[in-house]
């Protein structure tokens, strides 16, 4: 407090001092004279001691007021210490009280404590089960008694009832035995695109969700079913409709006994398509060069059935018509009996030799064909194989999926040229097998032109 007082004395006799040095500075600015500068000094002191006493008579009416309220504080700071204690005592004794009571309680509990841990550990792990579990979308809110349940178990205050016993229980059985059934019902499923129906859906036990031939999922977290973004093959399909028509007896469906894993690995499997634009830039070449191999095949299949059922009909026929190849050979030995027979050997050559470029046109592009497509097939392993190495120089060998790509186009593109030389290649010695029949039938037939000539020539020289 001696402290305080001397700061308050500090601060009013500087303030005072401040007001002195301003009044006599101000004063001299306007004195004429020093008996009028001793005049204003006087009464400049007497004014501020006036001043001072009145602010000394206020700072100690303040310095009582303040003792007052440090004694009010001391007094209910002795008070509160003595509260502090008395409530000290009271918590040491309601530690003791609660020790007993929880010694009477494990006490009177008996062997229904280990039973009631039993509970506790069951209905905890019955409830994740029912979590996950795809009856609950038939029973949803199955669960939720489960929560109350093993707070009560686990408390010391509450004891769980015989009906909540009893719930668990039945809960239990009742997922022992709907998991055997195949059972059908109408629930709201919704769509990928967030569109929800009211539909029926099939359940097979624990297993699979069904619906118009749709795989269905149970989404836990949400506590909705949801169709499959993407469907596995069409057969498992087909299975799922063969099973929804079905009404009583058997029937095959396509069930995953991994409840979701091995389905979702079946939807993960690439489709044809997929697989094929893995192959990138070299794989849509290979396609395109198989396919212009392929028309062109079909383009020979027509034109020389046609030729060959026209040089059939020809050998039938007695009149020469030159709308097939071997009319056009007989319209030359036609035009040239009377010749001899070196002369006529050379003619029908000849003609043989203009119809067999039309025959065998577009064979020997075939065969290029199906020699080339495994080659680019390689061209795209090898580039396949670059790009993987790439990653690896810049990503580590860390992720497999960063060398997918590339491994990916080296396989796909391989496969892809083997697929278009494989059937270009046998088609290929098919259309070449009927153009060469077609030109043996040309040169049997020139060659027994020839023999007749031959002969007919021999008689008249006789």
């Amino acid at each position: 407090m001696k402290n305080i007082c001397k700061v308050i004395l500090a601060v009013t006799l500087g303030v005072f001092a401040t007001t002195a040095f301003s009044g006599v500075a101000s004063a001299q600015q306007n004195v004429q004279n020093l008996d009028e500068l001793l005049e204003i000094v006087r009464q400049g002191k007497v004014n501020e001691t006036a001043e001072f006493r009145q602010r000394e008579a206020e700072f100690r009416k303040e310095k009582s007021k303040q003792q007052n309220l440090l004694n009010q504080a001391n007094a209910t700071q002795k008070a509160e210490e003595r509260r502090s204690d008395r409530l000290e005592a009271e918590f040491a004794s309601n530690e003791n009280s609660i020790a007993n009571l929880q010694e009477d309680l494990s006490r009177e509990l008996g062997a229904l404590k280990e039973l009631f841990g039993v509970i506790q550990q069951v209905a905890g792990d019955a409830r994740g089960i029912f979590d996950t579990s795809i009856i609950s979308a038939q029973f949803p809110n199955r669960q939720e008694f489960l929560d109350d349940l093993i707070a009560k178990t686990a408390s010391s205050t509450q004891l769980p009832s015989i009906e909540e016993i009893e719930g668990l229980w039945y809960e239990i059985q009742r997922e022992m035995t709907e998991s055997g059934k195949v059972v059908r019902f109408n629930t709201t499923v919704q769509y990928p695109d967030g569109a929800k129906e009211e539909k029926e859906v099939i359940r097979v036990g624990t297993f699979n969700l069904v619906s118009d031939g749709n795989y269905l999922k149970w989404d836990e977290d949400a506590q909705n079913i949801d169709q499959l973004v993407r469907q596995p093959a069409a057969r498992f399909g087909e299975s799922a409709l063969n099973l929804q028509d079905s009404s009583e007896g058997f029937a095959a469906f396509g069930l995953d006994p991994s409840r979701g894993t091995i389905l979702a690995l079946l939807i993960q499997e690439a489709t044809l398509m997929e697989r094929v634009h893995q192959g990138g830039t070299v794989g849509y070449l290979i396609l395109a060069v198989g396919a212009i191999g392929m028309l062109l095949i079909i383009f020979c299949f027509i034109s020389l059935g046609i030729a060959s059922s026209k040089v059939k009909a020809q050998i039938k026929s007695d009149t020469v018509s030159e709308n097939n190849p071997l009319g056009r050979v007989l319209s030359v030995y036609d035009a040239n009996k009377n010749v001899d027979v070196e002369t006529l050997e050379l003619k029908l050559d000849e003609a043989i030799l203009k119809e067999t470029p039309a025959l065998e046109r577009f064979l020997t592009t075939i065969k290029v064909i199906s020699a080339i497509a495994p080659l680019m097939g390689l061209l795209g392993t090898v580039t396949g194989m670059i790009n993987t190495f790439q990653s690896m120089t810049l990503f580590g060998t860390g992720d497999p999926k960063l060398m997918a790509g590339g491994i990916s186009q080296a396989l796909v593109t391989t496969v892809l040229g083997i697929v278009v030389a494989l059937p270009t290649l046998f088609l290929h010695s098919l259309v070449a097998g009927m153009s060469g029949r077609i030109i043996h039938t040309l040169e049997e037939q020139s060659a027994g032109i020839i023999a007749v000539h031959a002969e007919q020539n021999a008689s008249k020289g006789a």
